[in-house]
């Protein structure tokens, strides 16, 4: 019991003066700032527009490719066409629109990893869902955020399990988010420090994303080794990666607003086809080689 509430006391102990360190630095530094304005004033970048955010930077190009594009009659070939259009006439975003057909296109290259190059990760909604937070806030500051809360929600898990505390299901995911939110928290009080002008353009959303996936990768990486489950975090990270360049490409994204019906359809026979195969993947070639060869 002593040593329960020892390890419980140097835990609440780092917490707080992570606390107090961040007010620290945050205060240091406001108090050196100087009245006199500097002789050049350089303004402060404005965010990166991306598929995530309804702003002018972001609608007016796809507006105008749809202003653009001449239809012919509706059926049989254009039927997804009009609809959008009378969607975004309706008020409807069309980054929106266009981050919904290009979510099917990134499973299925996910689901393509699987089958046909033998990377695993994380199933397929984890990876999908890193790849939009990457587009969210960019492939560094993503990265570092989920580095960070899987090895929060990890070392509470080991905790848990050291100290042999057994916790009810949700009071366990509460304490498992206090935890990464706290976390997230100092990451934000030490902006002042750290001085990466990304850190001030992270919204909530992609945090609270995060967030709500500790507890699948906690419950992912039960009754793996240690080795397995850094396998899986890296494949998911990879994963993740490549989605997030078939979201950012801009001729992926004109060709899934001007030609939706063509990438849905092409995207099913696609997934049909994944699914068929039986066959073994690249990484097991390289696996069983020797077998292979001879």
């Amino acid at each position: 019991m002593r040593k329960i509430s020892a390890v419980f006391v140097f835990f609440c102990a780092f917490i707080v003066s992570l606390a107090v360190s961040s007010t620290l630095l945050l205060a240091k530094t406001t108090s050196s700032l100087t009245p006199t304005p500097s002789p050049i004033e350089q303004p402060n970048p404005s965010p990166k527009p991306d598929l995530t955010q309804k702003i002018k930077e972001t609608l007016a190009p796809l507006e105008g490719l749809l202003a653009k594009q001449k239809l012919g009659p509706v059926w049989p070939s254009n039927p997804i066409k009009y609809a959008i259009r009378l969607a975004v006439a309706s008020g409807v975003p069309v980054n929106t629109v266009v981050l919904l057909l290009l979510l099917p296109v990134v499973a299925t290259v996910i689901a393509a990893s699987r089958h046909l190059i033998g990377l695993r990760g994380f199933g397929i909604f984890l990876p999908a869902t890193l790849s939009v937070v990457f587009v969210a806030t960019g492939p560094i500051i993503g990265i570092g955020l989920f580095l960070l809360i899987v090895f929060i929600s990890t070392i509470i898990r080991v905790l848990l399990r050291k100290l042999k505390i057994k916790l009810q299901y949700l009071p366990r995911m509460a304490f498992l988010l206090w935890a990464v939110s706290f976390s997230v928290l100092g990451i934000l009080f030490l902006t002042p420090v750290i001085r990466y002008p990304g850190l001030t353009n992270v919204s909530i959303f992609p945090v609270l994303f995060l967030a709500l996936l500790a507890e699948d990768f906690t419950r992912a990486q039960l009754g793996k080794s240690v080795k397995t489950a850094i396998n899986l975090t890296t494949e998911t990270l990879i994963l993740a990666l490549v989605s997030f360049v078939f979201l950012t490409l801009k001729q992926i994204q004109e060709f899934a607003l001007l030609n939706p019906e063509a990438l849905l359809l092409a995207t099913l026979i696609v997934d049909y086809l994944l699914g068929k195969y039986v066959g073994l993947r690249l990484m097991e070639f390289w696996r069983f080689r020797k077998l292979v060869n001879t």
